[in-house]
């Protein structure tokens, strides 16, 4: 009975966008309200995917990175075949403001727009505000590139395609000792902030763990001078600053850091893995490094088929070079975005169905290939099985490859 509701509800979604002539189509930027495949010729149904991103705040960078990589793979795979019938798949798109108050508002919309299943969001915060809308409404989410251990704890309709803060956190704990044989670590994250609070307590833990000595400090919200919080680890006589933050603070840290002159390495997780990055430390000779979760030069057969297509798609349309932040360097949350989106397709072939119940079943059952490493799921937490992490640095413009690293070395 509920799969044939659900069916009925598809149906009548159809046939009411094509009365009101809602654009089906793939285009449109991150903070567009609807996109979809190719304009759809009205025979088929429609299925319905929400995309709860930040294309606004401290995060909207990232999050259009991440809405890129999903539209690319709504093109590559426009379509799913449930019992017989061929549905268009039509993405539902919001921006959650990368504001927890403004994500219950966004998740709630998605909720009412009968979505079948959702994806993301870029930053922990605001999946952990949402989680509980999506559990109440047994609409399941995939998260993308949030990496809080607290997006999925104790939500059955949480799942994620990245790895988890405490591996990233041990991850950068023994990259920075192995790397620069660090001995003592200056820790800085914004106060109250999920994300970066999170991820700084596991490296504390973790460096900690392997000999080391950390002092740890937050900077309130809205903070625009951190020369004092740089002088306090010149001071502290850090051999290394891991610093976990919005962009739009990284890109202060990095850029003041590099005027005071220190040679101090500053590192953190994979937010950092952006233009804004890349643009505060050009023409400057501050190390910074970031683990991520992809690498575009990775020449493995689904990488980089993805890489080539996804450059294309990005220089056919200005618009999307611009959400990029201007250039087509591959980000790895938008190879994440692309994994979650196929994720979700393989989870509704295997579910025969538009139900999120029944999707959210079938996601504990996906096993594949994907971009960013074979997937399959934790049977108690609904978190993808990831053993290892990828280290670079932003280099005048670029990242290089560094290492892969795992906890092990």
């Amino acid at each position: 009975m509920k799969k044939f509701l659900a069916l009925t509800m598809a149906l009548v979604m159809t046939f009411a966008l094509a009365a009101c002539g809602e654009d089906a189509g793939t285009g449109g930027s991150a903070s567009g309200s609807t996109a979809g495949s190719a304009a759809a010729s009205g025979s088929n149904p429609v299925l319905k995917v929400g995309v709860f991103e930040p294309a606004s705040g401290d995060n909207g960078a990232g999050g259009k990175q991440e809405v890129l990589g999903i539209q690319y793979a709504n093109q590559v795979s426009p379509t799913v075949d449930i019992n017989g019938q061929t549905y268009d798949i039509q993405l539902k798109i919001v921006d959650n403001q990368s504001t927890t108050d403004k994500a219950i508002t966004a998740a709630q919309s998605l909720v009412n727009a009968g979505v079948s299943v959702v994806l993301g969001s870029y930053g922990s915060g605001v999946s952990i505000a949402a989680a509980p809308t999506f559990e109440q409404a047994q609409i399941p989410a995939i998260g993308c590139s949030c990496t809080n251990p607290a997006v999925t704890e104790l939500n059955p309709y949480y799942f994620r395609v990245c790895f988890l803060d405490p591996f990233q956190g041990s991850v950068m704990a023994n990259f920075v000792s192995e790397q620069f044989q660090a001995k003592k670590a200056y820790v800085l994250t914004m106060l109250g902030e999920d994300y970066g609070t999170g991820l700084g307590t596991y490296f504390t833990q973790a460096f900690k763990d392997l000999g080391g000595e950390v002092k740890s400090q937050n900077f309130p919200e809205g903070t625009s001078d951190f020369s004092a919080y740089i002088q306090n680890a010149v001071d502290y006589g850090a051999d290394v600053i891991f610093a976990p933050s919005a962009t739009t603070y990284a890109s202060l840290i990095i850029g003041q850091a590099a005027k005071s002159g220190i040679s101090i390495p500053i590192c953190a997780g994979d937010t950092w893995e952006s233009s804004v990055i890349l643009d505060a430390q050009k023409g400057t000779d501050q190390q910074v490094y970031c683990s991520t979760f992809f690498d575009e030069n990775d020449d493995s057969g689904l990488a980089s088929t993805f890489v080539k297509g996804f450059k294309e798609f990005l220089n056919a349309d200005p618009q999307n070079l611009t959400n990029n932040g201007g250039n087509d360097i591959v980000a790895a949350v938008s190879a994440l975005g692309y994994d979650s989106y196929m994720t979700a397709v393989e989870a509704i072939k295997l579910a025969q169905s538009t139900s999120g119940a029944d999707i959210q079943a079938a996601l504990f059952n996906v096993d594949f290939d994907a971009v960013t490493g074979h997937i399959t799921m934790n049977a108690d937490t609904g978190d993808a099985n990831k053993t290892e992490a990828y280290i670079k640095q932003a280099t005048d413009g670029a990242f290089t490859f560094v290492k892969r690293q795992s906890v092990e070395g």
